[in-house]
């Protein structure tokens, strides 16, 4: 029977909409087709494979593991402080479809037509979880080990065609999973350190790579809430906690604080390295499954391919087929919310909810403003009005530069041999320009360049910093160096 996953507790909604976005990393690839190459193969981060397993399956480790630190209010505190383990995983699961014989029997093909539909044979995925419940951390040290089976199974889904008649039948197929789980909780400088390791346990040997897959937990990781103690950031410990945080050791699982912003009771092992308080972009109407997705650049994908393409992708899997439904149903305005929100990285941050400050009581959560672009599109220069590259001027050493100034350039951030060439060189600045990080740049023509004007023309340029700038005088700099003006240029053989 299909693993039965328990109700979600009330506070880990919001981490749940996380973990399904890594559960599910990876799972199908554009362009979603059962024929791609590409989608024969499972993709997906945290994959612990069969621990015996033949060279030639290619199997993946069979275990990972990860350290916590935690903090309680006081020794009393300690004594009933718990954590709550749940590991979630997909198990595989092979969709076969099997066409009905005049004789009553069923031969497996790869796809079978049926009222009008293709069915296709693929390798599906069943969401599991395994609530390990409470784990003590007042006794030190503390320690337990947890071995858990998830069944297999056999499902088997009638086909008929447009009149009822029996036209074949989807047979699912799971093997059964074996998985351990271990913890252990120890002292680290006034900190309690949580370990987990998850470890795959299936007894069969696995031959090919087919039945190392199968008899592997896909897209694994963890979440962990903690009660009458706080979790504390790896990324950003506080300075007291920081010797302590060092000291945790991870392996193809990074926990990260998960969650609303400031909140520190729950944590997130992931088989990939998040930031803190992950989210997902308000802008995503819904998930792609591919790895390192870009939604406007796969929903444009999409759009392109044929009616044809379209069919054998919704036949592939229901999540496809939910991707090429979402895309079809698109309208330009959805699509033009996909370009994202401009945020200011400077501008002053929004202030976080009541008691939502986080570890260190400061606002470094906060999100910054965001950009009002009055309408424009997030690409067309009007959307900042605040930058115009044609009049914007940086001041270099008291001088101020800006569009059509002379200075002499000097390499000094970069050390490629191209900007060797630049050593000394005049140049012409066509455009002072600021990136999203605060950072200068100045664009650049070089006056004894042949190509200049084209270079110009075409928006060609040459970057450097104003630290790399030398300001020259208004006119010419270079008339008493023997040195051609701006319209003459040396020649390479001078009579």
């Amino acid at each position: 029977m299909t693993p039965v996953t328990p109700a979600a507790p009330v506070g880990l909604d919001h981490v749940r909409t996380i973990a399904d976005a890594v559960l599910y990393e990876g799972y199908l690839l554009y362009p979603y087709r059962a024929s791609s190459h590409k989608n024969r193969s499972r993709w997906q981060f945290g994959v612990l494979g069969p621990p015996d397993a033949a060279p030639g399956s290619f199997a993946e480790e069979p275990g990972m593991a990860m350290e916590a630190l935690l903090t309680v209010p006081d020794d009393a505190s300690a004594a009933t402080a718990e954590v709550t383990v749940r590991l979630r995983f997909l198990q595989l699961q092979v969709r076969e479809v099997q066409r009905r014989e005049p004789d009553g029997s069923h031969t497996a093909v790869g796809e079978l037509d049926v009222a009008g539909a293709s069915v296709l044979s693929w390798d599906e995925a069943v969401e599991c979880e395994l609530d390990l419940g409470n784990v003590p951390l007042g006794t030190e040290p503390g320690s337990t080990d947890e071995l858990r089976t998830v069944p297999g199974g056999e499902e088997t889904e009638p086909l008929t065609d447009e009149h009822g008649a029996p036209a074949g039948r989807v047979v699912r197929r799971r093997e059964p999973l074996t998985v351990r789980v271990r913890t252990r909780t120890t002292r680290d400088d006034g900190h309690l350190r949580l370990s987990v390791s998850v470890d795959n346990e299936h007894p069969a040997t696995a031959t090919d790579k087919d039945a190392a897959i199968r008899a592997s937990l896909i897209g694994t990781h963890l979440l962990i809430q903690a009660h009458g103690a706080e979790f504390i950031s790896l990324r950003e410990p506080p300075d007291a906690a920081a010797p302590a945080a060092a000291r945790c050791r991870q392996r193809r699982c990074w926990p990260v604080l998960a969650g609303a912003k400031g909140s520190t009771d729950t944590v997130l092992g992931a088989p990939i390295i998040l930031y803190d308080h992950p989210e997902i972009a308000e802008q995503s109407p819904g998930a792609l499954f591919d790895s390192t997705e870009i939604d406007e650049i796969l929903t444009l994908r999409v759009m392109t391919m044929t009616e044809e393409e379209k069919a054998e992708a919704r036949a592939t899997d229901p999540r496809a087929r939910e991707i090429i439904d979402r895309c079809d149903a698109m309208s330009a305005g959805e699509l033009q919310q996909l370009h994202g929100l401009l945020r200011d990285p400077h501008g002053p941050a929004r202030p976080p909810a009541a008691g939502a400050t986080g570890p260190h009581g400061d606002l470094r959560d906060a999100e910054p403003a965001a950009f009002d672009t009055g309408g424009a599109p997030w690409w067309d220069p009007a959307a900042d009005a605040s930058v115009a590259p044609d009049s914007d001027a940086v001041v270099i050493e008291g001088v101020a530069v800006a569009k059509g100034s002379l200075v002499r350039v000097h390499p000094s951030r970069r050390a490629d041999a191209q900007d060797l060439f630049f050593a000394g060189q005049v140049a012409r600045v066509t455009a002072v320009l600021s990136d999203v990080d605060g950072g200068v740049h100045v664009a650049l023509v070089l006056v004894d360049d042949p190509a200049a004007d084209m270079h110009d023309w075409y928006g060609r340029y040459f970057y450097f910093a104003p630290d790399e700038l030398e300001p020259l005088p208004a006119e010419d700099p270079r008339q008493g160096d023997d040195i051609p003006g701006p319209t003459e240029h040396r020649k390479e053989n001078p009579s």
